[in-house]
């Protein structure tokens, strides 16, 4: 079963994933090599360079699970718990947030009308940067007065989180075009 991306365990997914094509692809490669020295007995072989120019797609795979290596998956128990709290809000998780600047990895995200909240443990993430390149990403959307905030500690994203699912319940009000809109737009500037 293929795990989509912004639900809780995409990023380990999505290493295996891209173990396995990395594998994959540079087996076809060598097998490539071979396969050419064994015919001709000597490597200067058209399946040498075929062997070769196949090394640009393995590397760029390559590069892409190296990327992705050093982010772990948010953890099942808190996502559990963030959608037993916040059942009315759109959520999303495993987010690794890029910027020109810098990679910023917000483990959980609750969206709530014209309010982003998000959980960012790691401490390469600086909550008010990623939260003003959030802002500026939905703002170029056309997406304006959105308030976006990144907590680092983990209760007082909940509470928060509890507190917008509590008003969600009371306004009964018709946001989910929109908070799918945004949950998407902070799909695509994640890896």
């Amino acid at each position: 079963m293929k795990i989509e991306k912004g639900t809780p365990g995409y990023l380990n997914a999505r290493k295996i994933r891209l173990l396995l094509l990395t594998l994959l692809e540079f087996a076809i490669v060598i097998a490539l090599l071979v396969l050419g020295y064994m015919q001709t007995g000597t490597r200067l072989n058209l399946l040498t360079v075929v062997a070769i120019v196949g090394c640009l797609p393995a590397c760029k795979v390559l590069v892409g699970l190296i990327t992705l290596l050093p982010y772990r998956t948010a953890d099942q128990d808190k996502a559990a718990e963030i959608r037993e709290k916040a059942p009315l809000l759109t959520t999303a998780f495993d987010l690794v947030i890029t910027s020109r600047e810098k990679i910023m990895p917000v483990e959980a995200v609750v969206i709530s009308g014209n309010t982003v909240c998000g959980y960012a443990p790691n401490r390469k993430t600086v909550p008010e940067e990623a939260a003003k390149h959030i802002r500026n990403i939905l703002e170029e959307n056309r997406l304006n007065k959105i308030t976006v905030k990144i907590f680092s500690d983990y209760k007082p994203f909940l509470t928060r989180a509890e507190g917008l699912n509590s008003i969600a319940q009371v306004e009964h009000s018709e946001h989910s075009k929109k908070e799918k809109r945004i949950r998407q737009i902070l799909l695509n500037i994640s890896m």
